[in-house]
């Protein structure tokens, strides 16, 4: 398998417009593809990354979505920023809908962790990250 091969993270939402308002205004991702399910068994998508990323969110939603967002403590989308977190990013992301959480001692002590409005987590940690081993 190719390490470059592009990464989806694919989740429900109940309102893919406060999802949208969140990521897009508040992270500052963009929308790369929104699209209705207009027939049975299909939903409403909405792709949401920063062009030229490896990876990006598919948020389904819409009147046909037969899963329920069901967010943990535990499910982490983490940004490894490399650098301080700025307090005008946590101040957007709350403007636009988010929640500044603790997430325990590890992730307090290396970010800062927002609920999006469906409760899934975002952590926007200060350390670096690399696979190279």
């Amino acid at each position: 398998m190719d390490p470059k091969a592009h990464l989806r993270l694919a989740r429900p939402t109940r309102d893919p417009a406060a999802i949208e308002r969140f990521y897009v205004s508040g992270l500052g991702l963009e929308v790369l593809y929104r699209g209705a399910g207009n027939a049975p068994g299909e939903h409403d998508l909405l792709m949401l990354g920063w062009p030229g990323a490896g990876w990006h969110l598919e948020i389904v939603g819409g009147a046909n979505l037969t899963v329920r967002p069901s967010p943990t403590a535990e499910d982490l989308l983490v940004l490894y920023l490399s650098g301080p977190v700025d307090d005008t990013l946590v101040a957007r992301l709350e403007a636009a809908g988010g929640r500044r959480v603790s997430q325990g001692p590890y992730w307090d002590r290396w970010g800062v962790t927002v609920e999006d409005p469906d409760g899934y987590r975002l952590v926007l940690s200060t350390r670096s990250w690399g696979n190279a081993g």
